[in-house]
């Protein structure tokens, strides 16, 4: 009996049943279907049985996610488009799969958390329901709860992020070295950061209201995380010696600049 994966995809947001695999269904998503405005794709395997009755039409699955004629696998059947991350509770998720621009994935497994205790501007790429960079002072478990409190004026109910390596920017914006930093505007970076760690009163300012040039893979500090006010969940990202002996070939591909690939 062939097996079928429920699949919560965050660039674009979607809840999709497949056939293929987490490695076969990354490669077909990021480069065999013209679904996606940008290259990579980000999306957690799910289990079906922590999802919320009659949330979605998972009746529809034995019927339409089956083999076809020539006994190939269904590729996709999607669910579900609109608000579906805020629909799916974190223990529903399981491993995260990160997908470069020509289809290779790494999975990542949960990780134990621990919120560091040294005073730094922090950077955060958010992918799903919205996807700004923000700097900010705060933690990840912290402003992971503040951004989804419903009793501030902007909030969402749950979200995905990453946080990104500033090396010597996250304690010194205006004299530290950012010369293998990859993101755009550093000197707009330098003053956001730099009036952060000031102390003029706010935890955390928007850098860019929209992230334009992808996923920073080659850049992420930590790992992502995935929480609301209740749930929280930390997915640890390799270290750069671990990616190397590892899984080099997907390394390899997340750096690579999009004209390359």
């Amino acid at each position: 009996m062939s097996t079928t994966y429920l699949y919560l995809s965050l660039i674009p947001q979607a809840l999709i049943a497949s056939m293929l695999a987490p490695e076969d269904f990354g490669r077909y998503y990021a480069v065999g279907t013209k679904v996606h405005s940008r290259g990579e794709a980000i999306f957690f395997e799910l289990d079906p049985a922590q999802l919320p009755e009659g949330e979605f039409p998972l009746e529809l699955v034995p019927e339409r996610c089956v083999a076809k004629a020539d006994g190939s696998p269904k590729k996709s059947v999607y669910l579900a488009i609109y608000r579906v991350l805020s629909r799916v509770p974190v223990n529903a998720m399981k491993a995260l799969h990160l997908v470069t621009r020509d289809g290779k994935t790494l999975s990542l497994d949960r990780g134990p958390y621990n919120a560091g205790n040294e005073r730094r501007a922090h950077l955060y790429q958010e992918f799903c329901p919205i996807d700004p960079m923000v700097a900010s002072l705060m933690e990840p478990l912290e402003f992971c709860r503040t951004i989804t409190d419903t009793q501030r004026p902007v909030h969402v109910p749950r979200i995905v992020f990453s946080e990104l390596a500033l090396r010597e920017l996250a304690t010194d914006p205006l004299n530290g070295r950012a010369d293998d930093l990859p993101y755009p505007n550093i000197p707009h970076l330098r003053d956001v950061l730099a009036s952060l760690l000031s102390g003029d009163a706010k935890n955390s300012k928007l850098v860019l209201k929209q992230v334009n040039e992808g996923v920073f893979y080659r850049t992420i500090r930590g790992g992502f995380y995935v929480g609301d006010q209740f749930d929280f969940a930390f997915y640890p990202f390799p270290s750069v010696a671990q990616l190397e002996a590892h899984h080099y070939n997907w390394w390899r591909s997340a750096q690579a600049p999009a004209m390359e690939i």
